[in-house]
């Protein structure tokens, strides 16, 4: 197994449970040194004590990635402690289900300010250092639903995980050969997504969907294998689903 992954500082945002916790689990048992970042502080720092037990380096920064200065914060911490940062994995995402006649239109700006701002937060922040670094590498979390639009009902969400497609092409074309960019798009898979929805109807179907859900371990692991590629090799953009499920 290679050991590319080892020691590499990993910055994982919404990493207070589901897949980012995951990610964290198993890039922890790579050998990776990690800085989980999340809202929920009483959750982080749990994962934080969890991953550090299996004997990871690792720094817990409460972030809310709708604030630009919170994760520009998080971006300082990391490097004041680790003196360098090898990988930012923008996974920190709110799915709302609703079908657009009912106008939630606050849930749209969250998602819009969590999917697609927070992404954009975490690139204006990495950016300088990986510049500086002369390497790094961007790994963010769209969504099959970034690949065929879930409708009804994940029109809006369906919009920000195409824009995080969008953005990552654009990235890795503007970031150029030192600095690489990982599109993830993960279908149904065990996380805390199918409780974002506040449309009765619309979670209920939701929660009937992710029943074909496969383990957040599914995702950590195709992180996994865009960071342990050599420094030559840039996985653009990994789909994986359950079997089972069409959509």
């Amino acid at each position: 197994m290679s050991d590319n992954i080892k020691n590499k500082v990993v910055v994982i945002t919404g990493a207070s449970s589901g897949l980012g916790a995951e990610t964290g689990r198993h890039l922890a048992e790579r050998g990776a040194k990690l800085v989980l970042a999340a809202r929920r502080k009483d959750k982080l720092e749990a994962v934080g004590a969890e991953i550090t037990a299996l004997g990871a380096e690792v720094l817990v920064v409460e972030t809310d990635v709708t604030s630009s200065a919170q994760v520009q914060a998080m971006i300082d911490a990391a490097m004041e402690k680790f003196g360098r940062i090898d990988v930012l994995v923008n996974n920190a995402g709110l799915m709302a289900i609703a079908p657009l006649d009912e106008a939630k239109v606050d849930e749209w700006d969250r998602m819009i300010d969590i999917n697609i701002k927070g992404v954009l937060y975490g690139i204006a922040a990495a950016l300088p250092v990986f510049r500086k670094q002369g390497s790094g590498h961007f790994i963010n979390l769209s969504s099959a639903a970034g690949v065929k639009v879930f409708a009804p009902g994940g029109t809006v969400y369906s919009g920000t995980k195409f824009a995080v497609r969008a953005i990552s092409e654009g990235l890795r074309i503007e970031a150029g050969a030192d600095i690489r960019t990982t599109s993830i798009e993960p279908g149904a898979i065990q996380s805390d997504l199918p409780e974002g929805s506040s449309h009765e109807e619309s979670a209920n179907f939701v929660r009937e969907f992710y029943k074909q859900a496969i383990p957040a371990s599914s995702v950590a692991r195709a992180i996994a294998f865009a960071i342990e590629q050599p420094a030559d090799t840039d996985i653009n953009e990994i789909i994986l689903r359950p079997t089972v499920q069409e959509f």
